[in-house]
């Protein structure tokens, strides 16, 4: 008897539990299902109103828009140059520093790990930081993407917790079988760093993807090294006032949609590419991140 009593109160949580993540799940879907499906929505009958997650009058006119605008091309093939190039060498960067301020050995990682810090709490500011970069002779060139964002205090100090918490012995035991620094960063550091290592390559790839300002502020000028966030701002700003910079055959296509469609459009153009690389990172993410924040 009581075994049936709890065979059925098992049965009742878990019940509990099913609905509970599907409600959850309908939350965390229903807003990108509605973006999707106002995208593919006629611009006339959005400003309606009441599109849920289908569209209910289906057209390809909003992407359509997006795409007919010159410049987006290469803004597209220049956001996949940095994002790739950036989140290879931000990872190498951050991870060489981190196993060097991880090291019990370096004498002045508290010193170097307290002033690492502090650039997390203070900046130059936006006219300074323009004034280093005008200095630099970064502006115009495409060096400007990688260079000032080569490397995250913030990611250092995620990969130097999680090699604190492998076991000192291996580098060791390395030392002992006559394995330098180098070898033992290469061969033994970055293979047991994976998980963390796929953790932050995610948040700097999409820092990466989703970066526009630094191309207003430094590349406008420069047609040749425009970014894909910042030609679909122009889209944006073009549907919202009118004006085009491509030709005048194309007036007629953005009369035609409206600033809410071709912003969903936007959203989901800048989403998908993340989404797919997402799934092949998600378990190195969630491992990642809870080994990385054993330690402090």
């Amino acid at each position: 008897m009581q075994g049936t009593v709890q065979r059925s109160s098992d049965k009742i949580f878990d019940i509990f539990i099913y609905v509970v993540m599907a409600i959850v799940g309908i939350v965390t879907l229903y807003p990108f299902l509605n973006v999707l499906a106002i995208s593919f929505n006629d611009s006339v009958d959005t400003v309606r109103g009441g599109i849920t997650i289908f569209p209910r009058e289906f057209t390809w006119k909003n992407y359509e828009t997006i795409f007919g605008f010159e410049g987006l091309i290469t803004g597209f093939r220049n956001s996949v140059i940095r994002t790739v190039v950036g989140t290879l060498l931000g990872v190498i960067a951050a991870s060489m520093l981190a196993y060097t301020l991880s090291r019990p050995d370096f004498q002045g990682r508290r010193w170097m790990s307290f002033l690492f810090a502090m650039t997390m709490y203070f900046s130059g500011g936006l006219i300074p930081g323009f004034l280093l970069i005008k200095n630099l002779g970064l502006i115009g060139s495409f060096y400007v993407y990688i260079i000032p964002a080569l490397l995250s205090v913030w990611n250092v100090f995620v990969v130097r917790s999680f090699i604190d918490g492998l076991p000192y012995a291996l580098q060791e035991s390395a030392k002992i079988d006559g394995a330098n620094d180098w070898i033992i960063f290469w061969r033994i550091i970055l293979p047991l760093c994976q998980p963390v290592l796929a953790t932050i390559a995610l948040f700097i790839a999409v820092g990466h993807w989703n970066a526009w300002f630094d191309t207003y502020l430094y590349n406008a000028r420069v047609p040749g090294n425009t970014t894909l966030q910042y030609e679909l701002m122009k889209v944006l700003q073009s549907t919202q006032s009118g004006n085009n910079y491509r030709d005048p055959n194309a007036q007629q296509a953005i009369a035609s949609v409206s600033p809410e469609s071709i912003k969903m459009a936007i959203t989901i153009v800048v989403t998908v590419p993340i989404l797919l690389v997402y799934p092949f990172l998600q378990k190195y993410f969630v491992k990642g991140m809870t080994l990385g924040a054993v330690k402090s």
